[in-house]
């Protein structure tokens, strides 16, 4: 199993807008092969710091979606949020593989 984490900050005042577009979100990712699972995790000290947790059954379908076309398609509406100081953010990205259940 391969983990993504893609964390970023929103300002608090705007952390329930962030997380009811990814409620909304387009679920394409879903229908990904080797796609296994998707959370928005919301840290409890800090409101505004969001993670994006996906869990792949490979490194290699990881690679495949962050290569596709409708990766690049869902990015690039990101970049065109009305809110410039949300669509600006960028993330840290942090990758895991699984060594143990």
């Amino acid at each position: 199993m391969y983990i993504v984490h893609s964390t970023f900050a929103v300002p608090e005042l705007k952390a329930d807008e962030v997380i009811q577009i990814y409620r909304n979100r387009s679920r394409s990712v879903d229908q990904a092969e080797g796609f296994l699972q998707f959370l928005l995790l919301q840290d409890e000290a800090r409101p505004g710091e969001l993670t994006v947790h996906m869990e792949w059954e490979t490194k290699e379908h990881y690679l495949a979606w962050v290569t596709s076309s409708e990766f690049k398609k869902i990015h690039e509406l990101e970049k065109k949020y009305p809110d410039q100081e949300l669509a600006n953010i960028i993330p840290t990205i942090h990758k895991y593989k699984v060594v143990a259940k």
